[in-house]
């Protein structure tokens, strides 16, 4: 497990950190609305070296990110206006979960009976405007 209190100019190092610290590349990310989830991932993206800059998915429920050579590094889910899971599976959510490649998911209680059960929980809290906690639960 890890916990850390952290000023948002530190975010890459907590990002790097949940990177090392993950055992798979499900990371399902909990928290209210504006307190970093896509920020987060944002960091994460660049730390796996993908060759775009990653943005909220909200509109299109998934961004995909690939490194130089246009191979897949890390797929970004927001879930937060899906109605029910059949839009997930819908749109491939199970072709998802078997490539290889990192999967952010931020509301994944939205799709909770779709996860698998090693998925990593990352829980971040706001402490104050510039501060945040986050928690890695590993299963």
């Amino acid at each position: 497990m890890l916990k850390r209190t952290f000023q948002l100019d530190e975010i890459h190092d907590v990002a790097k950190q949940l990177l090392k610290k993950s055992p798979n590349k499900v990371l399902c990310l909990y928290g209210d609305m504006g307190v970093g989830k896509t920020t987060l991932v944002k960091a994460m993206v660049k730390e796996l070296g993908a060759a775009d800059v990653a943005n909220s998915p909200t509109f299109g429920l998934v961004n995909e990110y690939s490194d130089k050579n246009d191979n897949p590094l890390a797929y970004h889910f927001d879930f937060y206006r899906l109605n029910n899971e059949m839009e997930a599976l819908d749109m491939g959510f199970e072709d998802y979960l078997n490539s290889n490649a990192w999967l952010f998911i931020e509301w994944p209680d939205k799709i909770s009976s779709l996860l698998p059960n090693d998925a990593v929980g990352v829980f971040l809290h706001f402490i104050e405007e510039n501060t945040r906690s986050v928690e890695l639960n590993i299963s």
